[in-house]
């Protein structure tokens, strides 16, 4: 299965979708912050990122135009998971590289389909 890196600045959030990866048999690595995520994903690698757009610092379209920017992680897919769900935030989403953008709350078949979907 897959190594997911999830990007969110909130606790419950993050416990949510980590639930429902490991139910699936994915790995999770976890980050706080756009900073942070941005320097975990160059390091670790992951399959597949899950970001959060709102979040203090570097906020998950910067996060996400970095990571698809920078040849080390350019390859890795970006899948925004967000309450932002205006139809320009998600033209600007993919703009910044995103292959998929889902609106939260979202269920665990929606969250494995994107995955697969992304990865495939």
């Amino acid at each position: 299965m897959a190594r997911v890196l999830i990007i969110d600045d909130s606790p419950t959030e993050t416990y949510k979708l980590t639930t429902m990866l490991e139910k699936n048999g994915h790995a999770v690595l976890t980050a706080p912050n756009g900073e942070e995520g941005v320097a975990l994903a160059k390091k670790e690698l992951p399959d597949v990122v899950l970001m959060d757009i709102v979040m203090p610092g570097l906020n998950g379209f910067q996060a996400t135009r970095q990571l698809t920017k920078a040849p080390e992680t350019a390859n890795i897919p970006v899948i925004i998971v967000t309450t932002k769900d205006q139809q320009t935030d998600r033209v600007w989403g993919m703009r910044q590289g995103a292959r998929a953008y889902l609106a939260k709350p979202i269920t665990a078949e929606v969250l494995m389909d994107s995955i697969n979907e992304v990865m495939a």
